[in-house]
This record gives C-alpha cells, sequence and structure tokens, in this order.
C-alpha cells in the first residue's frame, strides 16, 4: 500500500569556508616524529596462570579494565554460534546476584561493562573502582547460564538472524569470509539457523568451561588506581579463577587464488552490489613490513583521501565510499578492497578496483601521497593516545604480541622512516592484483552478464556462482520468461483481486496508516496519511518530536525537517502524484512489464511504474511483495528497496502490516499498528 514510506528522505546541509591562500606547489619539510612516552605497567602473573598489567594515569579520576583471553582460533563444528551466544549470555546476572539487581548496581554506579566469548571490559569511576572490578569478575567467573535467559538469547539469536538473512551487505560479509579462508576455518564458518536452533544450554556451559580459561587470559588496568591496591583487588576476585586445558586445535591451511576470478552471489532484493577484493596475507605487528603496510593501506583505501575513494566515489561517481583495510593476524590476515556500488557499474567498478591495485603495485607512490599519509596517521595515532583504554591495548599488544618495549615509543619514527619503495615492495607482495578473489553479491539478473564479459590485461576474468551459503552452484538462469498472456494489466488486476476485489478497493477514500520501527536503540514513530483524490503526508517522529515531514496537497508540496522547508521540485511534484494514492495501480499510466524475478525466495512479476519506481508482484499471490525506488542526491544515486509482509485485512482490504525499508547498510523494520480507512483524514492534514 504505502509507496511513500521510501520519502525518509535526507537533507544535506552544505557549509563553504573562505582559505586562506597558501603556497602548495611545495610540500612542508615533515617536523620531527613527537615523542610517544608511555607509562610501563606494573606486571605480575596469578598462580592460575593469568598475567596482569597495571598501568597508572591520573590525569582524570576514571579506570578502565580489559580482561581478554589470547586463545587460538578455535572451529565450532557443528555447534556454530555458540560462541556468541555464550557472550550474549555473560553479564546477565551471577550465581549468586540476579540479572535485575546485577544491572541496576553497574547503572547506578554510572559503569559501563560489556563481555564477549573471549573477555570482558569495563570503565568507571576511580572511587567505584573496586567494586566494578568485583562485579566484572562474578560476571565473568560466575556466570548464570540457566535456561531462562538462554532460551530468551537463543530466540534473539534467530530473530537477529532473519533479519540479517535479507540485508545484502550482512551475506556479503559472511560469503566473503567463507570463501576466503574456507568454512572449515574458525575465521571462514559461520552459525546457520539450523546450527543455532540444534545448540542447547549444556552446549553453553560446556563452551564456556572449555574457552573461558585463565592461562592464555590477561587483564589490563589503567588510570587513576594504586599499582599495590589494584594487586591486591585483582588477587582477592580473580585468584579462584581454576584452570582448565584448552581443546586441541588443528588450524587448516589457508591458500589463495592462483588467478585472479570473480565469486557471485545472486540476490535478487539487491538493489547495489556489493564487492569485495580480497587475498589473505601473512603479517604480523612485529614484522619489518608492518609499517609501510600501515601507509600502503592509508593511500590507498583508508580514507576520504585515498585512492579508492578518490577513483571510486569522486571520479566516478559509483559509490558513496570505497575503501580497503590490511589487517595483520598472528595467524592469517587479510586484505579486502571494498564498496557498495549501483548495479549498473558494477563490473566498471571491479575493472576500477584492480586499475588501482595494479596502479600501487607497479608506480611508485608521488612523495605529496606519501607525506600526506604520514601526517594524518601521525595526527590519528597522537590523537587515539588520549584515550586511556588505547594505552591498554597497547600494553595489551605488547604481551599478546610478543612486541619490543619500545614498539609504540619508536611507532611514529618507523612511520617517518618508510620510503617510495617500500610502499610498492609491499604493495606487490600483500595486494594481489593477479590472485584476487573478487566477491560480488548483487542482483544476477541486472550485473551478470556484464560481469562474464570482463577482461583485464588482456585475460579473461573467469565468474564462479554460489549460494549465500558460499556453496558452489551452477550458473542461475536469469533469463526467467514471462507467459505471453501476462501483461501489467493482469498482473494489476491479480493485485486488486488478492487484497480484496475491484469494488472494496474503490470504497478506499483515504487511508491512515501508524507503524514503528527502531533505529539506534530509539523508536521511530511514521504516519501516513493518502486519499484517492491525490493528496498524501509523511510524519516520521521520535520520542514525540517531529524529525521531518513531507506533505503534497495533489499540486505543490514540501519537505520540513531540522528547521528547514523545502518546495518540492519538479521532478517530486510528478513522483508525487504518480503516487498520492491507496493504490496507485488504479490511476498508473504506461507502466511496463519487466520480466520475472526472485523476490525473498518466490517468483515475482517486475513492473516498472515509472523511470524510478519498479514494483514486484508475487506470482503466486498477486501481492504486492517488494517496491525498488531509485532517487538522487546531487550526483550520487541511491536505491532503496522496500519489502512487504505480512498482509492483513482491514474493512474487507488486505494492507501489508510488515514494511522492511533499506537505505545503503540501514535497514529499518517498521511494524504497522493501525490502518484506519475513510475516518481521521481531513484537508488540514496536507496544508
Amino acid at each position: 500500500m504505502k509507496n511513500k514510506i521510501f520519502a525518509l528522505a535526507v537533507l544535506f546541509l552544505t557549509t563553504t569556508g573562505i582559505q586562506a591562500q597558501i603556497d602548495r606547489s611545495t610540500p612542508p619539510e615533515a617536523g620531527p616524529a613527537p615523542e610517544i612516552n608511555l607509562e610501563k605497567p606494573e606486571t605480575f602473573t596469578l598462580d592460575n596462570g593469568l598475567k596482569v598489567l597495571v598501568v597508572e594515569n591520573h590525569k582524570l579520576p576514571r579506570v578502565a579494565m580489559i580482561l581478554t583471553m589470547d586463545n587460538p582460533p578455535h572451529s565450532e563444528g557443528e555447534n556454530a554460534g555458540v560462541s556468541s551466544l555464550t557472550a550474549s549470555m555473560l553479564g546477565e546476572g551471577t550465581k549468586d546476584i540476579p540479572k535485575e539487581k546485577y544491572n541496576e548496581e553497574v547503572d547506578y554506579l554510572g559503569a559501563t561493562l560489556g563481555f564477549n566469548s573471549r573477555g570482558a571490559s569495563a570503565n568507571t569511576l576511580s572511587k567505584y573502582f573496586p567494586r566494578v572490578l568485583e562485579l566484572m569478575a562474578e560476571g565473568a567467573l560466575n556466570p548464570d547460564l540457566n535456561q531462562k535467559q538462554f532460551e530468551i538469547e537463543k530466540e534473539r539469536t534467530l530473530e537477529s538472524m532473519i533479519v540479517d538473512e535479507k540485508n545484502v551487505a550482512s551475506n556479503a560479509r559472511r560469503v566473503s569470509s567463507a570463501l576466503t579462508y574456507g568454512k572449515n576455518h574458525p575465521y571462514g564458518e559461520f552459525p546457520t539457523k539450523e546450527s543455532v536452533e540444534e545448540l542447547t544450554l549444556e552446549d553453553v556451559q560446556q563452551y564456556y568451561e572449555n574457552y573461558f580459561v585463565p592461562q592464555n587470559a590477561y587483564l589490563v588496568v589503567i588510570g587513576d588506581v594504586e599499582p599495590s591496591e589494584a594487586k591486591k583487588l585483582i588477587e582477592k576476585n580473580f585468584s579462584s579463577w581454576e584452570k582448565n586445558e584448552l581443546p586441541a586445535i588443528d588450524l587448516p591451511e589457508v591458500k589463495n587464488l592462483n588467478q585472479t576470478e570473480v565469486n557471485f552471489v545472486d540476490f535478487q532484493n539487491a538493489v547495489q552490489s556489493e564487492i569485495q577484493v580480497t587475498n589473505t596475507i601473512q603479517l604480523k605487528k612485529g614484522d619489518p613490513d608492518y609499517f609501510p603496510v600501515l601507509i600502503a593501506n592509508k593511500i590507498l583505501g583508508g580514507g576520504g583521501e585515498a585512492r579508492l575513494f578518490l577513483n571510486l566515489r569522486e571520479d566516478k561517481g559509483y559509490t558513496y565510499g570505497a575503501y580497503s583495510s590490511t589487517r595483520d593476524d598472528k595467524y592469517i590476515g587479510r586484505f579486502v578492497a571494498s564498496a557498495s556500488v549501483r548495479n549498473a557499474v558494477t563490473d566498471s567498478a571491479v575493472v576500477a578496483f584492480l586499475d588501482e591495485l595494479h596502479r600501487i603495485r607497479n608506480e611508485k607512490v608521488s612523495s605529496e601521497e606519501l607525506e600526506n599519509a604520514k601526517a594524518k596517521y601521525t595526527g590519528d595515532f597522537v590523537l587515539a593516545l588520549e584515550r586511556p583504554t588505547t594505552i591498554a591495548e597497547y600494553a595489551l599488544n605488547i604481551e599478546t604480541d610478543e612486541l619490543s618495549e619500545d614498539f609504540y615509543q619508536t611507532y611514529l619514527k618507523k612511520i617517518n622512516a618508510v620510503t617510495a619503495e617500500d610502499i610498492q615492495r609491499v604493495a606487490q607482495k600483500y595486494y594481489l592484483a593477479d590472485n584476487a578473489r573478487i566477491i560480488v553479491v548483487g542482483k544476477g539478473s541486472e550485473v551478470a552478464e556484464n560481469l562474464e564479459k570482463l577482461t583485464y590485461n588482456g585475460k579473461d576474468i573467469p565468474v564462479k556462482y554460489f549460494d549465500k551459503y558460499a556453496n558452489a552452484i551452477e550458473k542461475p538462469n536469469y533469463n526467467q520468461k514471462v507467459d505471453p498472456s501476462v501483461t501489467v494489466s493482469t498482473v494489476f488486476n491479480d493485485y486488486i483481486q488478492a487484497i480484496g476485489g475491484k469494488d472494496a478497493v474503490e470504497d478506499v477514500e483515504s487511508v491512515y496508516m501508524i507503524a514503528q520501527a527502531e533505529m539506534q536503540g530509539q523508536k521511530m514513530d511514521l504516519e501516513t496519511k493518502v486519499t484517492s483524490t491525490g493528496k498524501s503526508s509523511t510524519v516520521v517522529s521520535m520520542a514525540g518530536n517531529v524529525i521531518q515531514k513531507q506533505v503534497f496537497n495533489g499540486v505543490t508540496g514540501f519537505v520540513a525537517a531540522q528547521g528547514q522547508k523545502l518546495p518540492f521540485t519538479e521532478e517530486q511534484v510528478i513522483a508525487a502524484k504518480a503516487e498520492a494514492h491507496p493504490f496507485p495501480e488504479l490511476i498508473v499510466e504506461n507502466a511496463t512489464l519487466q520480466g520475472i524475478e526472485d523476490v525473498e525466495g518466490e517468483k515475482a512479476y517486475a513492473v516498472k511504474m515509472d523511470e524510478n519506481t519498479t514494483n514486484y508482484y508475487s506470482k503466486d499471490s498477486g501481492l504486492k511483495v517488494m517496491q525498488v525506488k531509485i532517487m538522487k542526491q546531487g550526483p550520487q544515486t541511491m536505491t532503496i528497496p522496500i519489502i512487504y509482509s505480512d498482509y492483513q485485512e482491514v474493512e474487507g482490504v488486505k494492507f501489508p502490516f510488515g514494511i522492511s525499508q533499506s537505505m545503503g547498510p540501514m535497514t529499518l523494520d517498521f511494524q504497522v499498528s493501525d490502518v484506519i480507512l475513510n475516518k481521521e483524514v481531513t484537508d488540514a492534514d496536507f496544508e
């Protein structure tokens, strides 16, 4: 019903400033690297193997704590998902302190306390440090792993997985890791609905007993503390932690490809293609190549000033952002360059990625790029030192990565020593442009054909097909033929019949819909009103405050947000006229049938309503299951899919009570609470 859900428009407010006239023809000479002074931690080890590092820092009356277990990565096998389920149960009370009382006390103390399957962290005012340390130890070492909480967390996990199934970016990340490392490697395996459903409380308890052990554990305490006092408190709270032998671990070998290839996953509701160009690497923090790699990545894809961003966004306008990361790891690291791009430019974006990889491998970077990257990295590094948790992480890294004690004191000197020759050398070693795995998750009917035509440096790039669980498959059939008897009229007629019939639908003069969604933990309210006479309004609010309003009175309209009121453009008026009706199928002209596509696991007729809107109608039920809207913001194009589900009857007419809208990486799942027909809508709503 609601084609106007997409109208959560983004208003871009830009400001301009006057820049001083500076001679940029000659880059400034680099000054000496700032002197880095990191307090040396007091260290001691408990009898159970827990190693403790205490760093005094009396600048602020706060204390930060990090508990981590530096265990080797391990496979969960048929119990995939048990680690995340275990993590979700930690911190939900202890055997001695009920969940509600535990959480209330943490809140009362103004502390933050978090747990994961490999440890815990806390942050508190120094006067509450003794109690918060005790609460962290209680939550970590004496958790209440009970059946009731297990069922709650298991249900939450399954619900989250259902949401992620619709998210193209989430699927792309899962498939990318699985194909890069292999599904039998700890870094490549992933939970499934089936594996999570089979998990029991006993599995969680056994996992906790096996892997939550002290012999590879470290506790870092930094802040306004006295080491002697901290030692007494830590011995009191953590000495009872008992050792337990870790299960034997055998990591499978990981290999890169012999030649570059595309691994394609079809996702029919994808309105953008998720691209990752990736290969595994062997790189540790203590390696001589570590610092050149940091600067190489900063130049290639480390931000808005980097080559990938400037090429794919600023120059070509393919995406909102393109980035890379080159991750070190004690066991197996990884290089990834990625972006979300429009379907129409997917193959061109792949070529652009390869161009930049070959360029940084084959040509020395300019002195200006090199110095700018060093300056940016130096600034970020110095700024990060203002955070006590950064110091804690550095102290921990020295221990877990077996680094020299002066590793971070000499960090910036090593950054400044990186040369253009170093950049080219490590790029050739770690950015495997001729052996890259190019993972593309997107709409096969729109992008697969062009991907299969890809060549680079005179060589064809093979395309291999996988499902969303990283299983190899044959190429799907993207050219599903439509029966000649099916037309736009028959599709629309089937839809109208499916929702209640023409008589019932034509009796609807107005629709008032109320829906809710969550965004970043806050409730978002949505109210839309639309009439059969061509008027519409959409109001979005949070905590009772209107954050956006869009109104169309049949002739003109406006968008109001953040104190700004902007009139509709001519294009917006045209779009509003086409959509300002409870059932646009009754009034649309010149719609065209595009074919049959898969939407949420079912066949659907794709009908192009206008230049920027395509609706999808289930072949079996006739119901509208998706709309895809193309919106332009300046030079950028944004494609917004809306999934319709949970149709319910209201006064003889069916409306979708589930509406899921994706905007880039963000998905809003609206749940309709009320649909009111022919009431509570007046002309005043459209003024």
